[in-house]
């Protein structure tokens, strides 16, 4: 009777193993990154565009003098954060360069801009500033609408 008993039991491991395993490997999810957008003294984010994953994490860092913000709102975005707003300080203040962090729940696109050097059109997309909107160098001339884009996949 024990050897009845023991071929089952044997061949129940044997079955149960590779199966526990690849349950195990299922489970295994990437490690969350962090990718950073420099602002550098050129009142532009670099890269414009990234890529990340769910649960990523985007760090903007401002390493101009100026302060500078990231802004999106629900036509901007569908990536989960909407109405986004938030200044982050130039190297001129006191503390050095500032730095503001997003984690991206949602897969989708969020583009964002700089409300001091960018303005909205009617559609609300960003536009390059200009008399209703960002900053006009001693030239007279408008620069680039400051904006970037974040995909989340």
């Amino acid at each position: 009777m024990r050897r009845r008993y023991l071929v089952v039991l044997a061949s129940i491991v044997t079955v149960a193993t590779p199966s526990l395993f690849a349950v195990q490997q299922a489970q295994a999810t990437p490690k969350p990154k962090t990718t950073t957008v420099n602002i550098p003294g050129e009142d532009r984010f670099a890269p414009f565009a990234v890529t990340v994953r769910v649960g990523d994490k985007v760090q903007w860092v401002n390493g101009d003098t100026d302060d500078h913000t990231v802004v999106a709102d629900d036509a901007f975005t569908t990536a989960g954060h909407d109405d986004v707003n938030h200044l982050i300080p130039g190297t001129a203040s006191t503390g050095g360069a500032g730095r503001f962090s997003l984690v991206f729940n949602h897969p989708g696109t969020f583009v964002y801009y700089c409300r001091f050097h960018a303005h909205l059109d009617a559609y609300h997309q960003p536009v390059a500033p200009g008399p209703e909107g960002g900053i006009q160098d001693s030239n007279g001339n408008f620069g680039t609408p400051m904006m970037g884009i974040v995909t989340v996949r």
